[in-house]
């Protein structure tokens, strides 16, 4: 399953699709400004078959200002595509996505590594649970 990974920010959107496979993440051009009809588009231009949007929660779990506001653009950008959409944790993601930078010398955008690094996340965790059904 080809997933697109968002990393919503106000002033622009990581992006990350895996392989058909669902096994590979790799990050993509940032989205900017962050519009749902520029989402719904690279979305169907890369086949994605699902949408994972990073949830940015506190620390400990909680909401953060920012919550509300991807919470929102997910539920937006779910009325506008044709496959699901859903959200998923992305503690640690920005950090992770700057060591990234730092080590590799990467030259996609911080907020497509992020969004790769949640993506990377998520697939294992689909096959987690793939593995225990």
């Amino acid at each position: 399953m080809r997933v697109l990974a968002l990393d919503y920010g106000l002033a622009r959107i990581g992006c990350a699709i895996s392989d058909p496979t669902g096994t590979l993440a790799t990050p993509i051009a940032a989205i900017e400004p962050p519009e749902v009809a520029e989402v719904a588009r690279v979305a169907g231009e890369r086949e994605a078959e699902r949408i994972v949007v990073g949830l940015p929660v506190s620390l400990s779990g909680e909401d953060s200002g920012q919550t509300e506001l991807t919470r929102t653009f997910a539920s937006e950008l779910g009325a506008a595509v044709s496959v699901p959409v859903e959200t998923w944790d992305e503690r640690f993601t920005t950090r992770m996505a700057a060591q990234t930078r730092r080590q590799t010398g990467a030259g996609s955008a911080e907020d497509s590594i992020a969004a790769a690094h949640l993506l990377e996340s998520y697939l294992q965790a689909i096959a987690r649970q793939e593995e225990a059904e």
